[in-house]
Order: C-alpha cells, then sequence, then structure tokens
C-alpha cells in the first residue's frame, strides 16, 4: 500500500497494519482521532477495527508518555479523567493535554539512603539491577493495583498519579510499606510485601512523600510526549522536600489540606481500609510558602508511635491564630508556651544529657522541660522579664534539638518565633539601659552604685548589673514599652514558614 485509497478486500490485516504504524512511527499520526481521520475512506469496513485499536496502542506507546499503560479496564478512574472517549471505539480515545479537573493528584515520593545505597553497592552491581527491577515493575504493579500509575524520575525520585484522594494516600503508604518493610496498608489485594531477590537484597529504605491534588484552581499540563507539567507538580515536589525536612531519616508523608478535605470527603461514600481501621491521622501542620504560593498543609500521620501528635493538635492551632492575627503581646508566647509543655506531658518518656550544660541543667526530661515552659510563662507575664523568658526560649531550642522524637515541625515554630522576639529584646533592651542610666542612683544602693560606676570600665561586670537593672521595679512601664515595640515592629514580625526555593 502507496495510498489508504489502495485498501481492498485483497488487502491483509499485516499490510494495513504495517502501512499504519509507518504513519504513527514518523509523527505523521499522533492521536487516535487523527488515525480516524487517516482512514476515513475505508472506515465503514468492520474488518479494519481490530487493526486500529492495534495502532492505537502504538500510538499510546509513543505519545501518551506517563500514560502509555492505561486502559479503560486496568485504570478505570484515570481513564475517565484523562482520556476523551471515541464514541464509536470505546477501549480507545485521545489523551488531554491540559487538566483543570478536581479529581488528579500527584504523590512524589524521594528515597532516603539512596545515594549511599549506590556508593556501598559500587562492588555489587546486582544489588543496583534488583533496585532498579522493585522501582521499574514491583513499584509500577502496587501503583496498577491502586488505581494509580507510576514513574521513576532523577534515580531516587517516585512520581505516582492517582484519580482519588483515597488512591493517592493508599498507593504512597503502601509504596512506604514496600521499601520501609512495614505493613500500615494491610490489604491483600495490594502486593506491597517483598519476595523473592529484593527480600533480603535490598535494606529497609524510608522514604518522604508529598501529595497534592484535587483543586481545580492548579491545572496540570501534559506535553505533547505526554510528560507531565504545571504548578500541581511543583506543588507535590515542594511537599515532598517539607517532609524531607521535618523528618531526614524516618518515612514521612505531607499533603495539601485539599487532599484531606477530599480523602474525607470520599470516605463518606464508600469507606476505604484506611479509613475503616483509622490508620491516618491529619495533623495540621500550617501554611507553608513555596514561591510566593502560601499552601495550607497538613502531614498524613501512620506511625502509631507520632499518634501522640492528636494530644497538641489544639494547642497548635492555638498558636497558628495567634500568629495569623499577630497576637505578639501575650498569645504567642503564651500558646507556644503551652503547646511546648503540651508536648513534654504526651511524648514517650525521654531523658537526654545536653551536649553541655543549658541553664544550669544537667539533666532534660519530660518533667524539667514542662518547668522550663513555667518559667518562662512567669518571667513573660509576670515578671514583665522579657530578657529572662527569651534566655529560656534559647534553651529551649538548644534542648529540644536533642531530643530524638521531638517534632520538627513545632522545633521550626520555636525558632522562627524565638527570632522574632530576638528583634524585639534588642530595641528593648537599649530603651531599657537608658533609663537604667538615668535612674542609677534611685535603682542601686550601698556599695552597688559605687560598683555600678567603676563597671562601667569592666563590660563583663557592667553587663551583669544591667540585668538586675532591667528587672528592677524603679523602671517602669515595662510592658507599654515591649507593646509598644511590638506595634512598631509590626511588619518585620509578620511570621511564615518558608520551604524550598524562593
Amino acid at each position: 500500500m502507496k495510498d489508504i485509497t489502495d485498501y481492498n478486500e485483497n488487502t491483509s490485516d499485516y499490510e494495513l497494519s504495517v502501512f499504519l504504524y509507518e504513519r504513527v512511527v514518523s509523527r505523521e499520526i499522533r492521536t487516535f482521532s487523527a488515525l480516524k481521520a487517516f482512514v476515513e475512506p475505508i472506515l465503514r469496513s468492520q474488518r479494519i477495527h481490530p487493526v486500529l485499536l492495534r495502532v492505537f496502542e502504538l500510538i499510546k506507546k509513543l505519545n501518551w508518555g506517563f500514560f502509555a499503560n492505561i486502559t479503560p479496564a486496568t485504570h478505570k478512574k484515570l481513564w475517565k479523567e484523562l482520556v476523551i472517549p471515541d464514541k464509536n471505539f470505546p477501549d480507545a480515545g485521545d489523551l488531554k493535554r491540559t487538566l483543570q479537573i478536581s479529581n488528579l493528584y500527584i504523590s512524589m515520593l524521594d528515597i532516603h539512603g539512596y545515594t549511599k545505597f549506590c556508593q556501598e553497592s559500587r562492588t555489587n552491581l546486582s544489588r543496583l539491577h534488583t533496585l532498579d527491577k522493585v522501582i521499574n515493575h514491583e513499584i509500577q504493579q502496587i501503583a496498577g493495583q491502586c488505581q494509580s500509575v507510576s514513574r521513576r524520575e532523577r534515580g531516587d525520585e517516585i512520581v505516582v498519579i492517582s484519580a482519588g484522594a483515597t488512591d493517592a494516600l493508599t498507593v504512597t503508604l503502601s509504596i512506604i510499606d514496600y521499601f520501609a518493610k512495614t505493613s500500615v496498608v494491610d490489604d491483600p489485594a495490594i502486593s506491597n510485601r517483598r519476595v523473592g531477590d529484593e527480600a533480603n537484597a535490598l535494606p529497609a529504605f524510608k522514604i518522604s512523600a508529598g501529595i497534592t491534588g484535587g483543586n481545580t484552581t492548579s491545572p496540570l499540563i501534559f506535553t505533547e510526549q505526554g510528560e507531565l507539567s504545571g504548578f500541581l507538580l511543583n506543588s507535590g515536589a515542594r511537599l515532598q522536600t517539607r517532609a524531607n525536612e521535618l523528618s531526614p531519616l524516618e518515612s514521612r508523608v505531607m499533603v495539601s489540606k485539599q487532599v484531606q478535605m477530599n480523602y474525607l470527603k470520599e470516605n463518606q461514600v464508600e469507606k476505604s481500609i484506611l479509613f475503616k481501621k483509622n490508620l491516618v491521622y491529619f495533623f495540621d501542620t500550617g501554611q507553608i510558602e513555596f514561591k510566593g504560593v502560601m499552601l495550607p498543609t497538613c502531614e498524613a500521620v501512620f506511625n502509631p508511635q507520632d499518634r501522640y501528635k492528636e494530644k497538641i493538635s489544639a494547642e497548635l492551632q492555638k498558636l497558628f491564630g495567634s500568629i495569623r492575627d499577630n497576637l505578639w503581646e501575650q498569645r504567642i508566647f503564651y500558646d507556644l508556651m503551652e503547646l511546648l509543655a503540651k508536648t513534654a506531658l504526651s511524648l514517650s518518656k525521654f531523658t537526654v544529657i545536653p551536649q553541655q550544660p543549658v541553664l544550669g541543667m544537667q539533666t532534660l526530661t519530660n518533667e524539667s522541660m514542662l518547668q522550663l515552659c513555667r518559667n518562662a510563662m512567669k518571667f513573660y507575664l509576670k515578671d514583665e522579664d522579657y530578657y529572662a523568658a527569651v534566655e529560656i526560649l534559647h534553651a529551649l531550642i538548644n534542648l529540644t534539638e536533642q531530643v530524638p522524637q521531638f517534632d520538627r515541625l513545632i522545633l521550626d515554630y520555636l525558632k522562627g518565633i524565638t527570632a522574632k522576639y530576638d528583634l524585639l529584646l534588642e530595641n528593648y533592651q537599649a530603651s531599657i539601659d537608658r533609663e537604667v542610666e538615668e535612674k542609677a542612683m534611685e535603682i542601686f544602693t550601698g556599695n552597688n552604685i559605687k560598683t555600678w560606676q567603676a563597671a562601667k570600665n569592666g563590660a563583663a561586670v557592667f553587663e551583669k548589673l544591667k540585668v538586675i537593672g532591667r528587672r528592677s521595679n524603679e523602671i517602669t512601664k515595662k510592658k507599654n514599652l515591649w507593646f509598644k515595640l511590638i506595634k512598631q515592629f509590626q511588619h518585620e514580625l509578620e511570621f511564615t514558614l518558608h520551604s524550598g526555593k524562593k
């Protein structure tokens, strides 16, 4: 055949197939609708229909990229969302190129320790081949069983597309189960247990993941090669990065707030195993800035050891509200201490010996951390000793960094808020010191006034005496000065957590 009009009843299916394959390979035909238009002169012949479906498979392989292997039988949900079906050939159609639909979700997963594993396997390449086989076959199989599709990106990254929030969470946790040798998703229909060579050849890997989607305002673009592009893909990558920041050694899943809401909505209609067994708790982690865009986020908590976060959720929400309303005068400090105190009470018992004594403390326990929080609130709210209160904030940063199970998110907020109070304290102390200088005769008694005069030549002693002066009851309107500075620096006190590239 040199032209489609050369087709006749004597033309074999093989000859027609080769003729059409050549048009697809040369990129003359890229879509099923273009294929139908091309064979329009002979389309009435029922004999060519099986040939068209076989040619359609080649079109998919060459042009559908990420979605080359989906079919209405194996990926019913994704097919419905991604494909414009042909009215005469229900098993064929054209891939949508621009999506603004609410039922598409992207999971970005990163394997912890991948680089180290590759370095250690330099002399045992079979281990690398085993990992490659796992990612390209076993993980794809798990994805298919969860009505999703997966693909490896840049070595240790895996991208998964799902047509529902429940599917996205299920496939992500199933992949974590496979790599980490855990059993969070206990579903016999999902092959998330290792068998064969990979059962022993590969170590247990931890995974950080980010899931986003379910929002029509975040379009996803498919390029001519079937590749993914758009903000949805970028925000999924940022969430995965944030999960890795919060938990560089353990598995962690961060999701957008929209994913949480859609998951709950889907499970009101049909309850999944995750929902029935209460396997996932959504821990609100506030808003995070990604390239100027504020994204409400949650952590999908699946490790039973992390369920203590349910106990501190209310305190964290109060802190979020106070930060949102810029209540720096008292509420932010109070809510931060309440959160840290509740965390100390909720964590399993710990005993940490600091690398260096902090505020004279030789050992940090749940109880001593709680006492530090009480002392800080007393200094701030009752004594109006803001210097001592902020000093305890720094001590808490130093100490909690040494508590292995202490949540990184809370530590981030502790560090960020402390930095803002440092800004205030610098200006506050300058104002207080001027008043101490003016009222030195009233503040210091007996030999202290002589020492005050002499100490101006000795910086260390002078600084100690200034601390005494700042705490003196002779200094009036401390609170008014502190609150005045909060108003003065209101713009610089705006506080949001940032993750990833700016």
